[in-house]
């Protein structure tokens, strides 16, 4: 089954103009990175090209088509001289007002696709810059790529959305954790524990990961299961995102943090280990007992198949772990990021 790129046009490949109208060449300006990034997936996929595009009130006094189509035909020349051709072009002219079934979020013009077996939506892409286009995705049942900028959503067209979801349950604890590796650093953290979520949200924040930990554990005892169990959840959590590892850079930080000195080095080469050399002289820093950040960290490197290298020095042991914590963030962000362009394993072995 063949795969979709649905393409918006106007602030997709070309900038859109305060009055949101393209109706003379002086306006026309191309989004940066937008024709190469095309190219490169036009050459390096097999997906449909379909450019979906809302023009209000194209046909009309206010927008005439002798204005419209030799903006558009130039567009087009422009990205075929690059080796951009579009399989299909859908426009549609009606205003917001006419509630007109072909007028994206609604998907009338693209029905010929959805209810198509020849066609894998589920596995296709809408990628464009506005909230209509991400409900037009949805309305379609495909996945959806916001252009922030062209490099990261080449990224996603070409080598797949990383995301995962580990369900954890035993006796002692239940656990859901949710991880985008490509996300904004989006969180919900609810384990119970104020000072654990607020370590674990340094992790998505800093590392610009979206992540989801939602833990009911047996405080009622003690922390040690929710702290190692969430571990273990969340390292089982990014290995599956990672996927087959391929494009990424595997190494990752060292940062200050006020009187502290922190370093966080890993590597994804799939053989677990941990070094840890930092001391702490409290017994708790708020619920959390010291003597679990070894432990958190040895789970995390257990369950990810990563080697961690993790030494601390310093004063305020409050600002110790969370320069510890922030820096894996950073360790991370830098260790999942991918290169399309040399899209191979970062490995002599031909496996990690």
């Amino acid at each position: 089954m063949k795969k979709i790129l649905f393409i918006d046009r106007d602030g997709t490949i070309i900038r859109e103009p305060d009055d949101e109208q393209i109706d003379a060449f002086e306006k026309l300006q191309f989004v940066p990175r937008a024709i190469s990034s095309l190219a490169f997936l036009r050459q390096h996929t097999d997906y449909l090209f379909v450019m979906v595009s809302n023009q209000d009130g194209l046909g009309t006094p206010a927008f005439p088509e002798e204005t419209f189509w030799p903006v558009q035909n130039f567009i087009l020349d422009t990205l075929r001289g690059e080796g951009v051709e579009f399989d299909d072009i859908l426009i549609d002219p009606h205003f917001p007002e006419d509630n007109a079934p072909t007028r994206k979020p609604n998907i009338g013009l693209v029905e010929k696709y959805i209810n198509n077996p020849n066609y894998d939506i589920a596995n296709s892409y809408v990628i464009g810059d506005r909230d209509t286009d991400r409900r037009f995705a949805e309305n379609i049942g495909c996945r959806f790529i916001q252009i922030g900028d062209w490099s990261s959503a080449t990224t996603i067209a070409y080598g797949g959305e990383r995301t995962a979801e580990v369900q954890r349950t035993t006796k002692e604890t239940d656990i859901l954790v949710r991880v985008d590796l490509d996300g904004n650093g989006r969180c919900d953290i609810q384990t119970g524990l104020g000072f654990f979520d607020h370590m674990l949200e340094q992790i998505g924040k800093h590392g610009m990961i979206d992540l989801t930990v939602h833990c009911n554990g047996d405080l009622h005892v003690d922390e040690h299961h929710t702290i190692e169990d969430t571990a273990l959840a969340l390292g089982e959590c990014l290995l599956k995102a990672l996927g087959d590892k391929r494009g990424i850079e595997r190494y990752g930080y060292s940062l200050p943090m006020d009187d502290c000195l922190c370093s966080v080095c890993l590597d994804f080469g799939g053989r677990p280990w941990l070094v840890w050399d930092a001391e702490f002289h409290r017994e708790r820093i708020g619920e959390m007992p010291t003597e679990m950040f070894l432990h958190f960290f040895k789970s995390l490197s257990d369950a990810a198949k990563m080697n961690l290298n993790i030494r601390a020095e310093g004063q305020n042991e409050h600002h110790k772990i969370e320069g510890i914590f922030k820096a894996l963030a950073r360790a991370l962000k830098m260790a999942v990021r991918r290169d399309v362009y040399h899209y191979e394993l970062p490995s002599t072995k031909g496996t990690l």
